[in-house]
């Protein structure tokens, strides 16, 4: 065992109480994050209307678009650290951090900058009806402005639990998530302020977690940071990206599926009984309930990360592999619960965001049956995505990352209704799940047929 394995407690510790400890607060901060549009849209439903709930709906590619910035730098900075520090590489690993904090600040810069200057034609192109235009403008134009510390918070919670503070992660996040739900209720459903007041209500939130993550760095555990680690460096950026990569094409190709989502919706439901606005603000509602669900097996597989990634470099290679089956036993009980909830329960769930007319709701359950019918096998791709990613093997967990939503789903949401109607779009879904599940597991099974990995 090398001197690295014995003071670091990610080398020796159980593997189920290290994935206790790192998952749990993981979960809870994917939950907080998922959260913050499902608070806003709680609200927007229940005292603006579906026309607001649409509007959350349409400014939510802008949101996924922060999301895979923040991954890109956060899990691509925690992986390359982790696997520095089991490498024993402690100088260079502080690099990693500090270059991936500049680049989420910058990143958001120049996104809330592009969004401000080009707002209508963005929202026209996610797929804003006439009727849902006006409220998505009020909303995404304010939000804009929160777009840096956004990223920033999402991001920087990576680094912080990569330096061995779950909890600190944890309590960024759910202070963040707090504040919102707290002014929302205020902004909203007090003072009126209707779509504007979830807006501020959200930003606010963001900026306070975000000085949070700030606070943090300056008493950073395990590397002393300087200024010179925050001096971007070409060779310190690609070494994060490579290892980011994953993810951060994970949340491109949701951002693209449900821009073309809105579309096929507005376009196939203005020839059926639904009309346009009633498919888009379903769609909206569907996938973030189902955001709750992947909060769980996504911070699962976060919390995976530094334990594979430090034992994977440390070349402990059982532990890796124990861990990595643990993980897919808590996700795969987590998809089968909440495949439970959406067939038996969808009108219930969908009545939280408020009310609405017969057909909006004969439509909502119905998509919530028929498209996350797949839901118990989802939760393969996205561990195994990011397991080979916090191996070093950035190209195995981009193609994987790729499979459901690029490879399958978005194909198939264009394709299917040529032959099913409007059927079609929610057939796709569970289409898309279980070839993503095959080809995930025939790739992992090859994997851990290697040497290091046979016999153990």
């Amino acid at each position: 065992m090398t001197e690295t394995n014995t003071i670091n407690p990610l080398g020796i510790e159980p593997v189920g109480k290290l994935l206790k400890k790192f998952a749990i607060p993981s979960i809870i901060a994917m939950l907080v994050g998922s959260l913050y549009n499902m608070v806003d849209q709680l609200f927007i439903g229940n005292f603006v209307g579906p026309l607001g709930n649409g509007a959350t709906n349409i400014q939510f590619p802008l949101s996924i678009l922060n999301v895979s910035i923040a991954l890109l730098c956060g899990i691509g900075a925690a992986s390359t650290f982790n696997l520095a520090m089991g490498r024993g590489e402690t100088e260079k690993a502080g690099h990693y951090i500090g270059n991936a904090v500049t680049v989420m600040l910058i990143g958001g810069l120049i996104l809330t900058t592009l969004t401000e200057l080009f707002l209508e034609p963005i929202l026209l192109a996610c797929g804003a009806t006439e009727n849902i235009l006006p409220y998505a403008m009020e909303y995404s134009r304010i939000c804009a402005l929160g777009f840096p510390f956004f990223i920033l918070s999402g991001g920087g919670s990576h680094l912080v639990r990569a330096d061995g503070s779950p909890n600190m992660t944890m309590a960024i996040n759910l202070v963040g998530a707090i504040v919102n739900t707290i002014l929302d209720y205020l902004f909203v459903a007090v003072f009126g302020w209707g779509m504007s007041g979830a807006a501020i209500a959200t930003i606010i939130g963001q900026y306070i977690a975000g000085f949070m993550v700030l606070f943090y760095l300056t008493r950073f555990k395990t590397v002393k940071l300087h200024k010179e680690h925050f001096v971007p460096q070409l060779s310190i950026i690609i070494a994060i990206a490579s290892l980011g990569t994953a993810p951060f094409i994970n949340q491109i190709a949701m951002m693209l599926v449900q821009i073309v989502m809105n579309h096929v919706m507005g376009h196939y439901g203005a020839q059926s009984i639904y009309g346009s606005d009633i498919p888009i603000t379903c769609a909206g509602i569907i996938s973030k309930v189902n955001g709750i669900c992947f909060s769980f097996v996504i911070g699962i597989s976060q919390g995976l990360q530094p334990i594979i990634s430090f034992n994977y470099g440390a070349k402990n290679y059982k532990r890796v592999k124990d861990a990595y089956h643990l993980a897919i036993k808590l996700a795969a009980i987590i998809t089968t619960i909440s495949w439970l909830c959406f067939q038996l329960f969808p009108r219930q769930i969908v009545s939280i965001f408020g009310s609405g007319s017969q057909l909006y709701f004969d439509f909502c359950t119905k998509y919530f049956r028929i498209f996350l019918f797949g839901i118990c096998t989802a939760f393969l791709q996205p561990l195994t995505s990011n397991f080979f990613t916090a191996i070093g093997k950035p190209y195995k967990g981009i193609f994987m990352s790729l499979t459901r939503q690029v490879l399958f789903l978005t194909p198939l949401i264009i394709l299917l209704p040529f032959f099913f109607g409007f059927n079609g779009v929610l057939y796709a879904g569970p289409v898309a799940d279980v070839l993503s599940f095959t080809i995930c597991f025939i790739l992992i099974r090859r994997e851990f047929s290697r040497p290091e990995f046979r016999n153990l």
